[in-house]
């Protein structure tokens, strides 16, 4: 098959009609259908998952609205490369018409001064950015380019966006159209692609490309999970394990694992992963699993993000490591987690309550005639610096959405609960 590009870039959609998925940004009356309809674009940063079209969307959006399209990749680009391609957008700009576009890929990767050189081409009009980013761009991107840009998530695919995309390349692509080909069984296929529409093509493509002189191939579970294992390299290119390991990390930490926790750690930092990445999830992990089992633990995950800023690879490594064993040998509770869901919930259900007049702010004359804040008590006037009263919503009296979980440290915190609230923490 030398000769013709990979299956992925053969299948990549051209117009709006052949794109997959994203439906809530590109669908009938979404967001940004409106601004390509209008042939309008703002900067905007693209965040999602691999696989799930952001270069492919960016570049639909480029070709529709007919405009010159200049790309960099943050991997091997840059401050200079920046201003070369700024450079060639001024000059193929003519007079009133629209600025061109500026893609950068994995923008989460260029460094402060390189996103930096990209403010005032951003600012006076001279490309309109699109970025992608796999990473929050609230910590990657500094707020001055963030501020001049809408930011738009990307989801990954749905089970029927993936076996739509299957079909299509089945009956489409002028190689694997030629062949007769049927898919008996596609559990396999959807779990090793995980939402990712170009691993699943690459996938697709290295079993075709195995079992290439078979007349009438049969695609099965089994068929497919023997040729990932034989050839485990060809199929996750560019690194895309690295949300698969990311979740083998924390899973381990969760279940209280060090020596798994830290040979995924290791995975992680063998493969050159961005240590703050690491870092990040370890503090959301010391709040989410850890939690009030052991308090300390969100102080120390909080601190290894600060220590890794200052020190840097390869020393890194060990602070990682000394947090990492530190929370996978922690007492667990995902107390706070279940607290914060449960209260959300209440409010999606009943809405934006009003907030008890004792309890409101009351810095105007008119605002104290009114009752504001009349009747609160100072819990600070009261022994133990406590006093019962309502804090809650009238709706809401009585309401238990945090629950004590069965830890050393929080049967302490239930206890003085119980002894505060009596009936209300039973």
């Amino acid at each position: 098959m030398s000769g013709y590009p990979p299956l992925a870039e053969r299948m990549r959609p051209t117009n709006l009609e052949q794109y997959i998925g994203q439906q809530h940004l590109v669908g009938k009356g979404a967001v940004l259908r409106k601004m390509i309809d209008r042939k309008v674009i703002s900067s905007i940063i693209l965040w999602g998952p691999p696989g799930v079209g952001k270069t492919t969307l960016a570049k639909i959006i480029a070709k529709q609205l007919e405009r010159p399209f200049f790309v960099l990749s943050a991997i091997n680009s840059g401050v200079k490369d920046v201003r070369e391609a700024i450079e060639k957008a001024r000059k193929a700009r003519f007079f009133s018409s629209p600025s061109p576009i500026l893609f950068i890929d994995e923008i989460h990767r260029f460094s402060k001064s390189q996103q930096d050189s990209l403010l005032g081409a951003v600012e006076e009009g001279v490309v309109t950015l699109i970025g992608a980013t796999t990473e929050n761009p609230s910590f990657e991107v500094i707020s001055p380019l963030l501020s001049r840009c809408q930011v738009y998530v990307l989801k990954a695919l749905e089970k029927e966006d993936l076996l739509g995309l299957v079909s299509k390349v089945l009956t489409e692509d002028i190689l694997l159209k030629k062949k007769n080909i049927t898919i008996e069984e596609d559990t396999a296929l959807l779990r090793y692609s995980g939402g990712d529409a170009r691993k699943l093509l690459n996938i697709l493509e290295l079993v075709t490309n195995a079992e290439n002189n078979q007349d009438n191939l049969i695609i099965n579970d089994e068929l497919v999970t023997t040729h990932l294992q034989q050839n485990p390299a060809q199929y996750d290119k560019n690194g895309e394990m690295h949300y698969d390991i990311i979740s083998a990390f924390i899973k381990s930490i969760r279940g209280s694992d060090p020596d798994a926790a830290v040979y995924w750690l290791a995975r992680m930092v063998e493969g050159g992963e961005d240590p703050k990445f690491i870092a990040r999830r370890l503090i959301i992990s010391a709040s989410e699993d850890v939690g009030l089992a052991n308090p300390n633990a969100l102080l120390l995950a909080t601190n290894c993000f600060e220590a890794i800023k200052m020190v840097g690879w390869p020393e890194a490594r060990i602070i990682l490591s000394q947090v990492t064993i530190y929370l996978a040998t922690s007492p667990k509770s995902n107390s706070a987690y279940q607290a914060i869901n449960k209260a959300q919930a209440v409010v999606k259900q009943s809405g934006n309550l009003p907030v008890p007049l004792h309890l409101r702010n009351a810095p105007t004359k008119l605002m104290k005639e009114l009752n504001y804040g009349k009747k609160y008590l100072y819990a600070h006037d009261y022994p133990n610096n406590f006093v019962q009263q309502d804090y809650l919503p009238d709706d809401l009296k009585g309401t238990q959405l945090y629950c004590a979980q069965k830890n050393p440290q929080e049967a302490k915190t239930e206890e003085r609960m119980k002894f505060l609230w009596k009936e209300r923490f039973k």
